[in-house]
């Protein structure tokens, strides 16, 4: 057994079932041999992505692998495993490399010299007597710690040799977690239960640790509200009288007035990392941070008490303490929140009705999104959005109930990774409806894996808002570029293309063809069928956002 095929052995026994892929790779050839599904995609930042979409909607118990060809393959991976990054996606990326004596030649590519701050780690195989020990080290980084992306690179020739037979025994390295000191755990329940308008935020880790449970029993536990950051949405039932909303800079209105106005912020599964994307944490709070990176605490953000450890065992833990400190739940508090935080959501959601129920054409972006959330069965469906004014449109307006039943994310907010991701998404949960809604500008830049979905089987939804411009070119804005050069215009008659690559089109010019559309597309998924939604949409600039 050479390299090549240990490696694919190994990844047999850590249950992985497909292998992205994308061009040229000696282990495609060696996981097929062993029954790992090869898929290739169209490129390899498509497949990084999907690698991802799968590992995000699967709580840290099955990871998104993809192999790509060295050189121009490990180089074009780049921007896929940089959205893993900062993100916190842990998947494993398996680039082809150099020969062992090329690769300190220039321009020769270097994945262990040039992956370094885009990965959690990175490790090549020197000899062929590593390749057990590297895989376990990747697997172990892959369940344990801080989430992000593992490569292991593998030279060309130490690969192509045979494996000593002492050294090929492998064992899946064990999920380990913590839990932080009960002494903190108790500090930080005792501020909680005393603070007069506390917020628990909610991040992307209670989904990977697979805590919705836990947090919400300790919110109803203790009658404080719960915000959702944009990869946390889906963590927290959002038909639930305590939810405030979820957000990245848009969020709804009880969001943003909680965010403001609460003294106490408990982060649960969360790095606090301050961007363009994220809600703004303003100073004067007494901040709780969870994360299970300690390098997190009091990176952005001043914090009062850190407890590090796995999000799920930090929110049981502390549902214990409260209960043993406030002798029972906080039916009161919980009431009047509830009462004050629909109070609250009414006018703003007065306020957006006009738009969300449109019946303007081309179609309003707000009633594309509320025909999504008014048709589709939320918790046997997977939602995610494309980066730009769909991610800022659909965050607060639609209904995430479920854990991962919606994808969040954009720290990196890399254009065109949402149809990759839902593919991605559909791999892992193959009974799941999953849509993924995207500007005509994101596109063009990942359009050509609508044809991997179809070759593939993974029969995915795209609603594409086909309004021939782009979110970041608003009118105002770049007007000489727009008027004499046409900067940001684009058409396409996407429902065509999409036929031509073996997927279903489905053109909707007319409000009332909408709801109708997305049902045949379901009907069309159930049948393993791909399709897009050519909406003919306006371009609406509008965002449900205070910071502007």
């Amino acid at each position: 057994m050479n390299g090549i095929q240990a490696i694919a052995a190994i990844l047999k026994a850590e249950g992985v079932e497909w292998l992205a892929c994308f061009p040229s790779n000696p282990l495609i050839e060696a996981a097929a041999q062993v029954g790992i599904r090869p898929i290739n995609f169209r490129h390899e930042r498509g497949a990084v992505m999907a690698a991802d979409g799968f590992s995000r909607t699967s709580g840290r118990q099955r990871f998104g692998v993809v192999a790509v060809q060295s050189q121009a393959g490990a180089e074009n991976a780049m921007g896929g495993i940089a959205q893993a990054y900062a993100d916190n996606i842990p998947i494993l990326v398996l680039p082809g490399g150099v020969q062992l004596d090329q690769l300190s030649v220039r321009p020769n590519f270097s994945a262990v010299n040039n992956y370094q701050g885009l990965v959690k780690r990175v490790e090549a195989i020197y000899r062929p007597d590593q390749v057990a020990a590297v895989m376990r080290r990747a697997f172990h980084a892959l369940r344990n710690g801080p989430p992000g992306p593992v490569v292991v690179e593998m030279l060309t020739d130490v690969c192509d040799q045979e494996v000593p037979e002492s050294a090929l025994d492998y064992r899946p390295p064990p999920l380990m977690r913590q839990v932080p000191a009960q002494a903190d755990i108790d500090e930080a329940v005792k501020m909680l239960l005393q603070a007069e308008k506390p917020v628990i935020w909610a991040g992307g880790g209670v989904l990977l640790s697979n805590a919705a449970d836990a947090l919400r029993e300790l919110a109803e536990y203790t009658g404080v509200p719960v915000f959702c950051t944009m990869p946390g949405k889906s963590a927290f039932d959002e038909r639930h009288p305590l939810f405030l909303g979820a957000g990245s800079r848009a969020t709804t209105l009880p969001a943003h007035r909680w965010l403001q106005e609460c003294d106490l912020l408990l982060a649960i599964g969360t790095s606090l990392t301050r961007g363009p994307y994220c809600q703004i944490i303003l100073p004067g709070k007494f901040i709780i941070h969870n994360t299970v990176d300690p390098e997190d605490i009091n990176k952005d953000e001043s914090v009062d008490i850190g407890l590090v450890g796995d999000a799920k065992l930090t929110l049981q833990a502390m549902l214990s303490s409260a209960k043993g400190q406030a002798g029972g739940a906080r039916a009161d508090r919980s009431r009047q929140t509830a009462a004050e935080i629909a109070t609250c959501r009414k006018p703003w959601l007065d306020e957006w009705m006009p738009l969300l129920t449109s019946d303007e054409e081309p179609l309003n972006t707000y009633r594309v999104i509320h025909d999504i959330d008014r048709t589709l069965d939320w918790e046997n469906s997977i939602v995610t959005h494309d980066a730009g004014a769909p991610r800022d449109s659909i965050v607060p307006f639609y209904t995430a109930t479920v854990p991962s039943s919606y994808i969040g994310w954009g720290k990196t907010t890399h254009l065109g990774f949402g149809l990759p991701l839902t593919i991605g998404a559909k791999l892992a949960h193959p009974d799941k409806f999953c849509l993924n809604l995207m500007g005509d500008g994101a596109f063009g830049m990942s359009g050509m894996d609508l044809e991997t979905a179809a070759r593939s089987g993974a029969a995915i939804t795209t609603v594409l808002l086909n309004n021939g411009g782009m979110a970041t070119y608003p009118p105002g804005n770049f007007e000489t570029a727009r008027a004499q050069y046409g900067v940001s215009y684009m058409i396409g008659d996407y429902a065509k293309i999409a036929e031509g690559m073996g997927a279903v089109g489905i053109t909707v010019k007319k409000t009332a063809e909408m709801v109708p559309a997305l049902q045949k597309a379901q009907r069309l998924n159930a049948e393993g069928q791909t399709v897009l939604i050519d909406v003919h949409s306006n371009l609406e600039a509008r965002r449900s956002r205070w910071d502007r």
